[in-house]
């Protein structure tokens, strides 16, 4: 079986390179990425922005990068085209008006927080009035903490799937096609020495991903591992059984090739999105996330965060384990009943 997957170099880059492309490019994408930095017009004189000096005024330009303009409806149609982010004027009782573009969420987001502190600041100098409450804010993470900590655990969980899913179901309607499993049914070598070798190259290649994945990452592009990173292996190999599992029922019920990548790919790409895998799903509606929870690509995502880059250890670990290890008994048991040796 690996000297298949060896000739086979096709197989090999979209289930090993593919998915590595993917970790290259958000990567490359997000390295050294920080406060999201906007463009903003600046229509007349605001006073606001313009009686800023020092400390306050170098903050500002670090988020901001402010252009002055007298344009008002010219500058207006800029923001609709997206040529700035926002538009800000004072009129003569001191009202200041901004208008954005709520086209990128987040960076509308931090304008508005932007806008509202250096209100609020100088609301306070004005009153000479000293705040009623301050708020000191610290991550709680390590000060390196960067995307790829994140990105990280969510493509590789996304890379074991594809390889996992596509290899179990492709593979099983191949040798059905092929008669192999005709064969194998009628040589002298049991059930279990056939599934066993199956597994085996299975979890052989999601290690192969975990280790490049890794490697790349720490190497290029900064990923700091916490001390128990090596759970994420025993993840890995019951969050494989599990996919696998995925991958037989969708061979067993498929009659060609195409049939099963077809199915495969119906599943995989959702449960994907789904889990958390490209982005986080703090902010979907809540029956979206009630669904991403019964994937099991949900669960590797969050416990190979929670190990790889939170300082979760073997209590984080182990009811995720047993979670992919039923689900993949329940599966292989269902794949099982409808599993055929050969096409009728």
């Amino acid at each position: 079986m690996l000297l298949g997957m060896k000739r086979d170099r096709t197989a090999t880059f979209f289930i090993l390179l593919f998915p590595l492309v993917f970790l290259v490019f958000f990567g490359s994408v997000t390295k050294g990425s920080s406060t999201p930095h906007a463009k903003v017009a600046q229509v007349g004189a605001v006073k606001l922005f313009d009686s800023m000096t020092g400390e306050g005024r170098s903050e500002l330009d670090k988020v901001l990068t402010i252009t002055r303009t007298d344009d008002e409806a010219g500058t207006l149609e800029k923001v609709r085209k997206g040529d700035f982010d926002a538009m800000i004027t004072q009129g003569a009782d001191g009202k200041v008006e901004l208008r954005y573009t709520a086209a990128d969420q987040v960076r509308a987001g931090a304008l508005q927080g932007i806008f509202n502190s250096v209100v609020q600041e100088a609301n306070q100098q004005a009153t000479h009035q000293a705040p009623a409450y301050v708020v000191d804010a610290q991550q709680v993470e390590d000060k390196s903490l960067k995307p790829i900590q994140f990105l990280t655990p969510g493509l590789l969980g996304w890379a074991v799937a594809t390889g996992a899913v596509f290899g179990a179901a492709l593979t099983l309607v191949n040798w059905r096609k092929t008669k192999v499993l005709r064969r194998l049914r009628l040589a002298p070598i049991s059930a279990g020495t056939v599934v066993s070798s199956r597994i085996l190259v299975s979890l052989l290649t999601a290690f192969l991903q975990t280790g490049v994945f890794l490697v790349v990452a720490t190497s290029f592009f900064g990923l700091k591992l916490t001390g128990n990173w090596w759970l994420v292996l025993p993840l890995v190999a019951c969050a494989t059984l599990a996919f696998m599992s995925i991958g037989l029922l969708a061979g067993s019920v498929a009659r060609t090739e195409e049939a099963a990548n077809g199915i495969s790919q119906v599943i995989v790409l959702p449960m994907s999105f789904l889990s958390g895998s490209f982005f986080p799903m703090d902010g979907a509606p809540g029956w979206l996330q009630t669904v991403s929870k019964v994937m099991p690509l949900h669960y590797l995502v969050d416990s190979a965060q929670s190990v790889l880059t939170r300082g979760g250890g073997v209590t984080d670990a182990l009811p995720t384990m047993g979670g992919l290890l039923l689900f993949a008994a329940v599966l292989t048991g269902i794949a099982w009943k409808l599993f055929r040796w050969e096409d009728a």
